[in-house]
C-alpha cells in the first residue's frame, strides 16, 4: 500500500506552558488505511500474500477502525475480507459497516456471548468449516506482525523527529507496545478510551520485550467508557480544530488531546519537554457525531 509521510503540526496549547508540542498528522498516511492502522495491517497483508492467502478474517465492533482499514486494504490488494462483527445486524448500517461492505467486505453478525469466544480454537475452526481457509487477524489487528509494523515506525519516528515524550490513544495495547520496544529511551503516554482501563497494563506487558517502565496509561479521560462522549468532548473537539486546524475523533484523539491539556495544565511534563502526539486517524468515526 502506499505510504504518504506525514507532517507534524507545532500546536500552541497553553500560553504560559514551556513545552514545546507538537502532534503527527499519521490520519494522513492513507486515503483510507490510515494511522496506526496502517502499520498494524503492513506485515499481516505482506504474511497473507506470502502464504497465498486470498481472504482476510477479522473481528470488531460496529464502529471499528480495524474493520474499516481491514476492509478498505483488502479491496485495494483485490482479495476478499470478512468481518465478524459484535451484535446483531441493525438497518440502516451505519457508515463505518455501510464502508466496509461497500469494500466488499463480507459482514457476519454474531451475538456478543459467541463474540467472546472469538480466539477460541473450536470457534475458530467453525469459521473456516463456515467459509474455508482464511488468514487471521485478531480485534484490533493486534498481533506480533503489527508488533513488528509499529516497531518499524517507532524507529522511524525517533529518526525523523525530535520529542522526550511520546503520547497516543490506546485501545487494544499493540500500538503503544510496539512503540515501547522501539523507543526505551523516551517516555511513553497513552490515553485509554476504556472505562476502568487499568487492565490494559496486563494486555500490555506480553508484548513488551524487556522489562521496560518508561511508559504508562492515562485512564482519567475516558469520558464514561468507549464510545461514550459528551457535550464537553464535543464542544472540546469543535474548539481544537478551528484553533488549530486539526481534526479530532470522538473515541480515541478527542480525548487524548484533552487529557493531554489537563496533564499540561497539572504541570505533569518537566520544563521545555518536547512533546509529540499522535494522531493515529479514526476520522472515520465522526460521522456517528454531530460535526
Amino acid at each position: 500500500m502506499e505510504y504518504i509521510v506525514p507532517k507534524a503540526v507545532r500546536l500552541n496549547l497553553l500560553a504560559e506552558s514551556s513545552q514545546a508540542v507538537s502532534i503527527l498528522r499519521e490520519d494522513q498516511n492513507h486515503a483510507l488505511v490510515s494511522g496506526n492502522k496502517w502499520w498494524k495491517l503492513k506485515y499481516n497483508l505482506e504474511a497473507a500474500a506470502a502464504a497465498g492467502c486470498d481472504t482476510l478474517l477479522t473481528f470488531g465492533g460496529a464502529y471499528s477502525n480495524h474493520l474499516y482499514a481491514t476492509a478498505a486494504a483488502a479491496r485495494e490488494l483485490n482479495i476478499k475480507s470478512i468481518g465478524i462483527v459484535r451484535g446483531e445486524r441493525t438497518l440502516p448500517l451505519n457508515p463505518t459497516l455501510s464502508f466496509a461492505e461497500r469494500q466488499g467486505m463480507r459482514l457476519v453478525y454474531i451475538d456478543r456471548e459467541q463474540y467472546r469466544h472469538k480466539a477460541d480454537e473450536g470457534f475458530i475452526k467453525s469459521l473456516k468449516d463456515q467459509f474455508g481457509e482464511f488468514f487471521l487477524i485478531p480485534e484490533g489487528g493486534t498481533n506480533e506482525l503489527a508488533i513488528k509494523g509499529v516497531e518499524e515506525w517507532g524507529l522511524i519516528l525517533a529518526r525523523n523527529h525530535d520529542f522526550d515524550y511520546l503520547i497516543l490513544p490506546v485501545g487494544t495495547g499493540g500500538t503503544i507496545a510496539g512503540l515501547i520496544n522501539a523507543l526505551p529511551q523516551k517516555k511513553i503516554i497513552g490515553f485509554s478510551s476504556l472505562k476502568g482501563g487499568s487492565f490494559l497494563n496486563r494486555d500490555i506487558e506480553p508484548w513488551l520485550k524487556n522489562n521496560l517502565r518508561n511508559w504508562r496509561v492515562e485512564t482519567s479521560f475516558h469520558f464514561g467508557g468507549y464510545g461514550k462522549v459528551n457535550g464537553q468532548l464535543i464542544d472540546f473537539i469543535t474548539h481544537f480544530e478551528l484553533q488549530h486546524e486539526v481534526p479530532l475523533d470522538p473515541i480515541y484523539t478527542g480525548k487524548m488531546m484533552f487529557g493531554l491539556i489537563e496533564l499540561l495544565k497539572s504541570g505533569a511534563f518537566e520544563g521545555n519537554s518536547k512533546i509529540l502526539a499522535l494522531h493515529t486517524g479514526g476520522l472515520q468515526g465522526r460521522s456517528g457525531f454531530n460535526f
